[in-house]
């Protein structure tokens, strides 16, 4: 008899669990209507507008129609660029100057390939986005459909998290689950792969699967049955009410141990420095909050990524060059967000007398290259910016060796003399590209944004402008991407819109994203653009020529990029030689142009300095 009941009770299970995977219990307790209009799309749409997405960056394709058609009727702005790999840009800028998650929706195939060097230069530079694609059908996958690849495969070591719907009830909550992974612990990009079948209305599924009613012969019953068990599933439960209320974020906080610990050592320095990392502007903690806490403590502090500018253009505290020559001889460093990677030397710039406080959300980041050429004396897994506020809570009335901080800024003086005296040296050819930028940087209001995406001239931007406020540089961060500039400028404009917006272009890297000026014209969104155009890729030309007495594949032309912009809706400026002694107010006119709602692009012709000489483009 028991055997009688086990063996009941099997088939029972194995019956049960068919019904699961055929979605045969679904159909049983969720009744579909035929007749229904509704689609994926619109549940897409209102996820997305729980979580207060403002944007959805985009270039068009059938597999996601009718997302994008459901989120502007929800009042999401949809805005359409001229390459995928921007949209994601755009949304990675979104994020930065946000809070929020930025989201990007392109294509199956192609549009998701193209968006690959974006999604990874988020994921290094630890910004929450969530990128949509397109798929083929759940039932055509594997089969020759258009546009048809393992795109999982592809996303997966790029992504924190990555999803595919199978069933359309499944779309709120595996939206809500991946951005709320993408805005947890350490940020980074998810992936939520959309087959097509899951996101239109009933009646066009059914039709393009090809169900036949009038089915005839038992094979092609067999197959109607099976097709027909398909798409109810699919759309089971789809429509019933759902809650689309975000997660909230998971963010790691140091202790009150860990603060103590840290506070006893920062309190016996006498010469502590603080290195503030891209992470450290990441939310909940407000700027404010963490700019007063830094003023408090009064340390001087260097600061780099997106961290630059949050401290204005003239801090006591805040110094711009010889962060070497103030490492060596500090005897407490802490790194807030920093990363001893390439950046820091892998750590070598640190000195073995000094204790290292380090901070970071993510625990392979936090002690990165340890033991090597540096030891953190305390290591916390937590949010840098939080830790700074408790930090100077714990420290009230502890304020940094103003001995120390004038030591630094002789250094700081000195170095900013020479770079304006190295200014002011004529080149062999064309401009003086130190001399233009330190004009330009003159001429910034307040509210610039300064977009970085180039290599010889952006670096050399790096060393001498000052970004004016917290969020006022953005750069690509540690992947080292070319072609960030008209993506970042776009998500720039739209969240900051009093913002005069400035890409900083090198002429190889202005190649990459100057059609964007369309997609600036036709959204009325005007930026800013200055070419330093030198007829090469002079980062590379540095050490090539040197190492191997070779200028191949390092040479371009002086290409008339003012024409280009022009072609694209934008206003195009000449700047070079003839001109010299009217950089200011060839600036000022490109502002005046900008002002009416133009967008303009200054080709700057410049010469060869040999400012930075020395420096490794690897």
């Amino acid at each position: 008899m028991c055997l009688i009941t086990a063996f009941t009770l099997i088939i029972l299970g194995v019956l049960l669990y068919t019904a699961f995977k055929l979605g045969i219990i679904n159909r049983i307790l969720y009744k579909v209507d035929q007749n229904t209009t509704q689609h994926g799309g619109e549940l897409v749409a209102k996820t997305l507008k729980a979580h207060n997405v403002d944007y959805i960056f985009t270039l068009s394709g059938g597999h996601i129609s009718p997302i994008l058609c459901a989120s502007e009727n929800e009042g999401i702005r949809i805005v359409d660029v001229r390459h995928e790999v921007n949209a994601v840009f755009a949304a990675d800028a979104v994020a930065r100057l946000s809070g929020k998650i930025g989201v990007a929706a392109v294509t199956a195939g192609p549009g998701l390939t193209n968006t690959i060097t974006a999604v990874k230069n988020a994921q290094m530079a630890e910004s929450p986005i969530l990128l949509i694609g397109g798929a083929a059908a759940n039932l055509l996958k594997g089969r020759g459909a258009l546009q048809d690849i393992d795109q999982m495969s592809l996303f997966k070591s790029i992504c924190k998290h990555t999803a595919s719907i199978r069933y359309i009830r499944d779309i709120p909550g595996t939206l809500k689950k991946a951005m709320h992974i993408a805005q947890s612990g350490t940020p980074g990009p998810v992936f939520v792969e959309f087959p097509i079948d899951s996101l239109y209305p009933f009646h066009l599924v059914k039709r393009e699967i090809g169900i036949k009613d009038d089915s005839k012969s038992l094979v092609q019953k067999l197959i109607s049955l099976y097709l027909n068990n398909y798409l109810y599933s699919l759309f089971a439960g789809a429509f019933v009410e759902h809650d689309f209320n975000p997660l909230k974020p998971k963010i790691p906080q140091a202790n009150t141990n860990e603060i103590q610990m840290a506070a006893e050592l920062l309190s016996k320095a006498r010469k502590p420095v603080i290195l503030i990392g891209s992470q450290a502007t990441l939310p909940p903690t407000p700027a404010g909050d963490l700019i007063e806490s830094l003023q408090q403590l009064n340390v001087p502090c260097f600061l780099g990524g997106m961290a630059r500018g949050m401290l204005g253009r003239n801090s006591p505290i805040q110094f711009r060059h010889c962060r070497k020559d103030a490492l060596k001889e500090a005897d407490v460093v802490i790194l807030a967000g920093t990363v001893c990677d390439f950046r820091l030397g892998y750590g070598k710039v640190l000195s073995r007398k000094s204790k290292i406080i380090s901070v970071n959300r993510d625990k392979k980041q936090l002690t990165k290259n340890s033991d090597i050429y540096w030891k953190p004396t305390l290591a916390i897994q937590a949010d840098p910016s939080s830790f700074v506020v408790e930090l100077a809570k714990a420290l009230k009335g502890f304020s940094g060796s103003q001995d120390w901080i004038e030591q630094l800024r002789a250094k700081d003086d000195a170095k900013e003399d020479a770079n304006k005296k190295k200014a002011l040296e004529s080149t062999e050819i064309h401009l003086n590209p130190m001399k233009v930028l330190q004009t330009l940087d003159k001429i910034l209001p307040d509210n610039a944004i300064l977009v970085a995406d180039g290599g010889d001239f952006v670096a050399t931007a790096a060393y001498l402008m000052r970004p004016p406020t917290f969020g006022s540089w953005l750069d690509p961060g540690a992947f080292g991407t070319l072609g960030v500039g008209g993506g970042f400028a776009l998500g720039a404009k739209l969240v900051r819109p009093e913002s005069e917006v400035w890409i900083i272009y090198g002429d190889g890297s202005c190649g990459y994203s100057i059609a964007e000026i369309d997609t600036f014209t036709r959204h009325e969104l005007p930026i800013l653009s200055i070419v330093g155009n030198d007829a090469g890729w002079t980062q590379i030309a540095r050490d090539q020529v040197v190492f191997f007495g070779s200028t191949v594949a390092c040479e371009l032309a002086f290409t008339d990029y003012d024409k280009v912009a022009e072609g694209f809706g934008g206003k195009g400026i000449r700047l070079d030689r003839s001109n010299d002694e009217n950089i200011e107010e060839i600036l000022q006119k490109a502002r005046e142009e900008y002002a009416k709602g133009k967008s303009v692009l200054i080709n700057c012709l410049i010469g060869k300095t040999n400012f930075r000489e020395g420096s490794i483009s690897v």
